[in-house]
């Protein structure tokens, strides 16, 4: 499977152009308590409106869709865990990953360079077989999305974000990102084998099949695209876990940057 993968979201950046409807206000603190719960949730995604420097809407884009997935335990308020998502939210955050820009762009990019290498010779050339690749990817990418997003987290309760560890040693962190597609957490915060990781890839792979006649059948292509789907994951939990660094240079808003100590729950 080529590293295409790994260059198309920046590539993206570059006509990434439509917005997702913001969700209110950026909230003054990291997290707020849930009502009649003593949990917390997190803080909202960053608004567009928060991104003020050069290619502020290419960078918001990009930036939403990694932030989506990612949450940080609360730090200064013992005794708070955060909220676990019901099935209707992650339907929704299935939903929301699947119209995202960068999502539908991806799409384009990837069916592009299958085109352009005559990848699945049975869509055939021209603007029908790049619509047929098209059409091949974003259901590919959609099913993968539906399995990790709501499907098997439902099932297994199971919560589909990367807690993201936020302190400690470079090693300690990466180890942590690197490890959460073995591990993930409970929608009660404990955490467990990540069966929706191991499960969603082996059923996106035969649904992929499916939507891509042509592809080369047996095991060992298969393993490869599974492989490869795992570590394209991981890396994403990796940039994820880092983020707010990478936000801090760049100078762009993240989510949790307002982070301020609170007092003990009484």
């Amino acid at each position: 499977m080529p590293f295409r993968y790994f260059l198309a979201p920046a590539i993206l950046l570059a006509v990434a152009s439509a917005q997702e409807p913001a969700p209110g206000p950026l909230a003054p603190e990291q997290s707020r308590v849930s009502p009649g719960s003593s949990c917390l949730e997190p803080a909202p995604v960053v608004r567009f409106e928060d991104y003020n420097g050069p290619y502020a809407k290419l960078a918001g884009t990009f930036a939403r869709k990694l932030e989506r997935k990612a949450v940080e335990p609360p730090k200064y308020r013992p005794g708070f865990k955060l909220c676990s998502l019901e099935p209707r939210a992650k339907f929704l955050l299935f939903v929301h990953d699947t119209f995202d820009p960068i999502s539908v762009l991806a799409s384009g990019f990837n069916a592009g360079l299958d085109q352009a290498s005559n990848q699945d010779p049975s869509f055939g050339p021209g603007g029908l077989g790049y619509a047929r690749r098209y059409g091949a990817d974003y259901a590919t990418a959609t099913s993968a999305r539906f399995f990790g997003d709501f499907l098997y987290p439902t099932i297994f309760s199971e919560d589909p974000r990367y807690y993201r560890l936020g302190e400690g040693s470079k090693k300690s962190r990466l180890f942590h990102a690197m490890l959460h597609v073995v591990i993930t957490h409970r929608d009660d915060g404990t955490p467990r084998f990540n069966f929706t990781e191991w499960l969603g890839t082996a059923s996106a792979l035969e649904l992929n099949n499916l939507y891509h006649p042509g592809n080369e059948r047996g095991f060992g292509p298969a393993a490869r695209r599974g492989a490869f789907s795992i570590l394209q994951d991981m890396g994403f939990d990796v940039l994820r876990e880092f983020w707010p660094e990478i936000a801090r240079a760049l100078k762009l808003p993240f989510r949790g940057e307002r982070d301020e100590p609170f007092p003990a729950p009484r």
